[in-house]
């Protein structure tokens, strides 16, 4: 039988004709590193032209290195505690982010937020707590989940330090549970999406398209993997991953691992260690999953987890990207089915990115298609009954893009011809640049149209409504624009 959670969470999932709800991320350094709120005024504006524009909340990223940052289980919800309030005051709600991972080094991040100071201190002593590729470069953006159950954090073992910390803010919190803060997205990798880091932008290791680097070589997940392979009766598979999958801005037919026509990907080998690698990052999602469930279950709060857009060498055979960040998703096999079940289980939303992107608009030579990717996802979903949350993966203010999203927001797939609504979508990001008056303009009809999705409202009578908005909120826009500068 299905939970309560999952059954009340595939409910509260859109149908037809309710329209699309919009929120809006905040600014990544909304929280400054002293724990007060960032630009007070600008703040205060901003949100208050966004609930104008008809828009329903805001994202905010509640990051573990500034909250938990001095002392392990010392919490400081400083600034927080005023953002939550502000967006109250606005009538607007909120999409919490539980960000345990390192901010500053990944696309659009313009701020540097380290993991706490006593983490830190812990991964210098013990290198292998970072991910680690073939070549022994540590990534410092989140832990490797081989030491996920390991007490390897001056007692506490990492998962149950994302425990803490959720238990923290629901105590904390709890008198905006369900009213204000309506969902808790929980973080569990790199630019808080399940994967692996295997695409790291920070000191130019990898630059799109690069197919990426398998993060397996620490030695905690060394040991899992060679478990894993004397549990297969192959001892010989377990001491090492793949070495001839090429390096991060390889392309898949350079590399013999990845290339079409008898590539390690499609061998008995590649099968044991694709498999083991993406169920590790499964189980790893499986664990906190199951923690902020029991945690913030029966406080009328939806739980979300989001999922990397990796749309770039899409049309190859082996899907080497996807394939390096953990998603085993190949001509010949599903990667998402196995990700929306884990996430049925537990009653989680499935948060997608890229939604805003066009086929056409992607380096043709590349193999990218955004567009099929989301196609697949949506199916996933739905065949799993799984809601589905969607964002766009970079900052876009044209209609283009607007339009995109409202076809992708409502995708008519296989024998589905009404088209299953996203339960909400996210807008990336609140910044100067959405408060320029054509980019506002854009936005609130953007709005407008994705809440009035399925209403018999003609387009020209949405348009002008929108007009009216514009026109309405000028005067706040001019001063959130002046003051966020």
């Amino acid at each position: 039988m299905e939970s309560p959670v999952l059954e009340h969470q595939v409910r509260g999932a859109q149908t037809k004709g309710t329209g699309v709800p919009v929120y809006v991320m905040m600014p990544l350094d909304s929280v400054t590193m002293n724990n007060s709120v960032n630009r007070k005024k600008a703040m205060n504006a901003s949100l208050q032209a966004l609930k104008s524009a008809g828009v329903e909340g805001v994202m905010m990223d509640v990051w573990w290195g500034l909250v938990e940052r001095e002392a392990p289980g010392a919490y400081n919800w400083g600034g927080y505690a005023e953002l939550f309030e502000m967006a109250k005051k606005h009538g607007l709600k909120v999409q919490a982010v539980m960000s345990f991972h390192k901010c500053g080094g990944n696309v659009g991040d313009s701020v540097t937020i380290p993991l706490p100071k006593w983490v830190v201190e812990e991964v210098d002593k013990d290198p292998d707590l970072a991910y680690t590729d073939q070549w022994g470069r540590r990534n410092c953006e989140y832990l490797s989940l081989g030491a996920d159950t390991l007490p390897v954090l001056k007692g506490r073992t990492p998962v149950q330090c994302y425990a803490d910390f959720m238990r923290a803010f629901r105590d904390n919190f709890k008198h905006l549970l369900s009213d204000t803060i309506v969902e808790i997205q929980v973080g569990m990798g790199p630019a808080g999406e399940l994967r692996y880091p295997s695409y790291p932008e920070q000191n130019g290791t990898w630059r799109f398209p690069g197919i990426g680097a398998f993060q397996c070589f620490d030695k905690y997940m060394l040991s899992g993997l060679k478990a894993a392979a004397q549990a297969a009766g192959k001892p010989e598979w377990g001491s090492t991953g793949p070495t001839d999958a090429g390096e991060y801005n390889k392309w898949p037919e350079d590399t013999p691992f990845f290339r079409k026509d008898g590539g390690g990907w499609n061998s008995t080998y590649g099968e044991f260690f694709l498999g083991w690698y993406s169920q590790m990052l499964l189980d790893h999602g499986e664990r906190i999953l199951t923690s902020a469930k029991s945690l913030f279950e029966n406080h009328g709060v939806k739980i979300s987890v989001k999922i990397a857009g990796i749309h770039w060498h899409y049309g190859t055979r082996s899907h080497a990207p996807e394939l390096t960040a953990g998603y085993y998703n190949t001509r010949f096999r599903d990667g998402y089915i196995p990700i929306a079940q884990m996430l049925a289980r537990h009653g989680a939303i499935f948060n997608f990115t890229c939604i805003e992107m066009r086929d056409h608009e992607q380096p043709q030579e590349a193999q990218c298609l955004p567009e099929k990717l989301v196609r697949q996802v949506a199916i996933a979903t739905q065949k799993t009954n799984v809601p589905l949350a969607g964002e766009n993966a970079l900052p876009r203010y044209d209609n283009h893009a607007h339009k995109q999203i409202l076809e992708a927001s409502s995708l008519k797939v296989e024998e589905n011809t009404e088209g299953n609504q996203m339960c909400a979508f996210t807008y990336l990001r609140m910044n100067p640049h959405l408060f320029q008056p054509d980019n506002w303009r854009h936005f609130v009809a953007f709005v407008k149209t994705m809440k009035e999705k399925g209403s018999h409202k003609c387009r020209e009578q949405v348009e002008r409504e929108a007009e009216h908005f514009v026109h309405v909120t000028t005067p706040l826009v001019q001063e959130a624009a002046v003051l966020m500068r």
